[in-house]
Order: structure tokens, then C-alpha cells, then sequence
């Protein structure tokens, strides 16, 4: 299992209202992806080639983050097609679910500039996360 991503909460996140603004999670979000494909696939893979783009996300808002809390975030593994994926995340404060979320992933050549079959080491890989659970 791969440790949560620990959320660095800076001034700048925080809206008026006094707790991380909305748009600011997707930035979390690709955090938590960037933590965790360094730990599935190493520094080095090829993202020219064997890359990914985000084709959409979703979040849910239970509770306010604020600039003070402790954040962690958990990512899963959820479906896996031919060429995407989807990943679910899970914020916590204080052990106490704050926000929710998915990304769905495209498996993508940059140089050919189309989509690709996801690479057969990128999909071994996923057996490391845990499976999401609805």
C-alpha cells in the first residue's frame, strides 16, 4: 500500500469563506497522482510515449478544509478499460472524510499526439493501489 499524500495547505488556497477554495483541489488531486505514479512506475518512465491526460474529474464537498487542518489524501484504482482508468480519492482531516473525488485518465502518446492502450506496465502497476469500493 502506498502511504496518503500529506496536503501542504498554503494561504494561498484559502477563499473568503475561509476554507480551501474549490478550484484548488484538482491542483491536490494531480499532487496525489504525481506521489503516486512516482512510487507505481519510478522518475524515469517515458510520459512522452506512455503518458496519460485527464479526459474529466469529479468532486463531492462534505466538509471545509481550512488553512490549519492536517489533510491527507488516498487515491484508488477503479475501472480499467482498454486506454483509461479511473482514480478515487479521499481527503481526510483528522480521520474524518472531507472531500471526495475521481479522475478519469486516458492513456495518451504526446509524440502521435492520440490515444493509446494503457501500457502493460502502467496497468501491472495498478495491482499495488487498492481497489475502490462504492
Amino acid at each position: 500500500m502506498i502511504e496518503p499524500v500529506q496536503i501542504q495547505i498554503r494561504f494561498a488556497d484559502i477563499d473568503a469563506m475561509g476554507h480551501v477554495n474549490n478550484a484548488v483541489y484538482l491542483s491536490y488531486f494531480e499532487l496525489t497522482r504525481v506521489h503516486y505514479f512516482n512510487k507505481l512506475l519510478g522518475e524515469n518512465w517515458d510520459w512522452e510515449t506512455k503518458g496519460i491526460i485527464l479526459a474529466n474529474t469529479e468532486l463531492s464537498f462534505i466538509k471545509p478544509i481550512e488553512l490549519n487542518n492536517e489533510a491527507f489524501i488516498e487515491m484508488e484504482i477503479g475501472k480499467i478499460g482498454t486506454k483509461s482508468f479511473t482514480f478515487h480519492y479521499t481527503i481526510k482531516v483528522d480521520g474524518q472524510i472531507t472531500t471526495k473525488g475521481s479522475s478519469t485518465l486516458v492513456a495518451f502518446n504526446t509524440q502521435l499526439q492520440k490515444s493509446i492502450p494503457i501500457p502493460a506496465e502502467m496497468k501491472a502497476s495498478f495491482g499495488s493501489l487498492n481497489a475502490f469500493e462504492p
